[in-house]
């Protein structure tokens, strides 16, 4: 029945169960019988010979679509703002979601922020609802995957006031599956009352390069063994709640010392390190039951000596994840529009060569028309069959069927209200985060502050841009936290790389504070932010430094009496480290990561495993 409690009309009300059952006939009555769809009560197994129905009356063009999972602007799907509208046009040639799907009949849609496609929960659940109408509506419609990447902490496209919880390695250093598995099951709930359906998470790489600048603290950490529980516990959590979750960047993403944004990276792990170091984790993943597998744009010469991408090569999407580990779900490409990628080949010939390999779902390619043109002209042509890509239709509409899709695709602003970041998901939130705030250093007990010695705070430091949709900056969330908590807390930006006149201005405002609060970014050998932390050790007050990113900044600055690592800049995070600095709780967690000498890396300064507490 209709569902009117936002007290709205026309896009943003959830459609009319006639409706829905109008739009999707063709679909419902192939898939109606037998239990071949879940309700929100829990999965079935979907039955392949209606699917296989379904697909043998498709055009060719509808099947090339189905492979394609593509960005489009705008907070709407019919009626977009004019510079989402111009955006679609220049690098889609449609106006909006509702057009792309006409022409090109993609299988899924992806969300992103800089799309802007998340603004608040109930414009999402609306968009979700408008691309799924567009679809349904059009002729043989089906309904589409709508998907993220809601990793949290360093990287989700979907903000507050939904729930946002740390990030992969602040749970490594939790170290709890417990707490992976709530986090999936809270974060798949709330993403499925938005009518997102697959999450590219968790990250399964493991992490053992400290200069790894794409995985970092997008990863549980560097024991293999530890980030495969991690993995499987959170998958377990996406999966009860019934939404797809993506381990990702198969074959392992952990050791490099290059971005795949920018470059083709290569990892020279022999087959033995990558079946110790690599595996265990998509392993874990896949006994665990996951949906989908993303593909990682880097070379293994030890498991391809073509030096194809991962994500073109034969030898290990088929040979290695079909074949010897036995994975028969949904493999989807990281986005083709990244550089590592393109580098060998044109990106005409990178999705013909991403099928070939064994690929299901082609994400975001830079130029929609020429990748879909690409893949119509390959089968026409006979580089690709027609069977090959119905091989790969079916693991979709497979997974579809599972999440419910064709059952019902619509959500409701009233399921919105009833889960998105309620009291209860935030308060669960606080609790996790709590549980991985990692104190490395405490000479002379300097920590926990007492708002009696110490009432007066300087938070100075770095204010990276705020990850996730949260509030931020660093400095002003961490200074609001500890005033709140009883102490008198002034912000003082100081940037990532303070100037000699910035490091100046903190120094003379330390002067009036009893203690001060420094947060270090990526804390290099030559990095200006040694100058300001040593420059406030000299005036002698007490300083506590809270690492935000990567908790290697350590090494870098041993005159720190008090160091805390975060493994991020959410504001869940910076409000359980002011927690733990202000004694409210004792911190808990321990490195997922080894810490290195700065001045000796092949020795540990402190191992996995070390944290101390109160």
């Amino acid at each position: 029945m209709p569902d009117s409690s936002n007290g709205s009309t026309g896009s943003t009300a959830r459609p009319s169960r006639r409706t829905v059952l109008a739009a999707t006939a063709g679909v419902t009555t192939a898939l109606a019988a037998g239990g071949t769809v879940h309700a929100a009560t829990g999965p079935s197994a979907p039955d392949d010979r209606k699917l296989r129905a379904l697909i043998s009356r498709m055009t060719l063009e509808e099947k090339v679509g189905q492979l394609f999972v593509m960005r489009v602007y705008g907070h709407s799907a019919t009626d977009p703002d004019q510079a989402d509208i111009d955006a679609n046009l220049k690098e889609i040639g449609v106006r909006t979601a509702a057009e792309m799907l006409a022409r090109y009949r993609v299988g899924g849609i992806i969300y992103f922020a800089w799309a802007h496609n998340t603004r608040d929960p109930h414009q999402i659940a609306d968009l979700s609802n408008g691309i799924q109408k567009a679809s349904l509506g059009l002729p043989r419609g089906l309904p589409v995957l709508v998907s993220t990447d809601q990793e949290h902490g360093i990287v989700a496209r979907v903000g507050e006031p939904a729930t946002l919880f740390p990030g992969a390695m602040a749970v490594g250093a939790g170290g709890s599956r417990a707490d992976a598995r709530t986090l999936g099951r809270i974060a798949g709930l709330e993403l499925r009352a938005l009518g997102i359906r697959q999450n590219y998470s968790p990250v399964a790489d493991v992490n053992v390069n400290p200069a790894n600048p794409v995985i970092g603290v997008r990863s549980f950490g560097s024991d293999p063994q530890s980030v495969a529980d991690l993995v499987a516990a959170e998958v377990k959590g996406y999966e009860s709640s019934h939404i797809a979750s993506t381990a990702k960047h198969f074959p392992g993403h952990g050791d490099t010392v290059d971005d795949s944004h920018a470059k083709l990276p290569y990892i020279h792990h022999t087959r033995d390190q990558w079946e110790q170091l690599d595996a265990p984790p998509f392993e874990a993943a896949i006994a665990a039951g996951i949906d989908s597998i993303m593909t990682a744009h880097i070379v293994v010469p030890a498991l391809d000596p073509s030096e194809d991408p991962a994500t073109l090569s034969r030898p290990i999407l088929t040979g290695i994840l079909r074949e010897e580990l036995g994975y028969d779900g949904v493999v989807v490409t990281d986005s083709l529009g990244m550089e590592g990628v393109r580098t060998k080949y044109g990106d005409d010939r990178v999705p013909v060569l991403a099928l070939k390999a064994g690929v299901d779902q082609l994400l975001n390619p830079p130029s929609l028309d020429v990748a879909w043109n690409a893949v119509l002209n390959a089968v026409r042509d006979g580089e690709l069959t027609e069977d090959r890509l119905d091989e790969s239709i079916l693991r979709v509409l497979r997974m579809k069927a599972k999440l419910g899709l064709f059952k019902d695709p619509y959500v409701t602003h009233a399921g919105v209200d009833r889960t998105v970041g309620t009291r209860s998901h935030l308060a669960t939130a606080d609790r996790i985060t709590e549980r991985t705030t990692t104190l490395l250093v405490n000479e002379g007990g300097l920590l926990p502050l007492s708002r009696r010695r110490t009432p007066k705070l300087l938070v100075v430091g770095a204010d990276p841009a705020s990850p996730s949709g949260t509030t931020g900056p660093p400095t002003g969330v961490l200074a609001g936290a500890l005033t709140e908590l009883g102490f008198t807390a002034t912000a003082l930006s100081t940037g990532t790389a303070p100037s000699a006149a910035t490091v100046a201005k903190a120094v003379a405002a330390a002067g009036d504070a009893d203690a001060v609060v420094v947060a270090t970014y990526n804390v290099g050998t030559s990095s200006s932010q040694k100058t300001l932390v040593e420059q406030l050790l000299a005036t002698g007050k007490p300083v506590v430094a809270v690492a935000v990113r990567n908790p290697y900044d350590v090494a870098h600055l041993p005159g720190v009496a008090a160091y805390l690592a975060t493994y991020s800049w959410t504001d869940v995070e910076l409000r359980a480290a002011a927690r733990v600095i202000a004694g409210k709780v004792d911190p808990r967690g321990t490195l997922p990561v080894p810490v290195q000498r700065a001045d000796d890396p092949s020795t540990a300064l402190y191992p996995v495993g070390h944290g101390l507490t109160y």
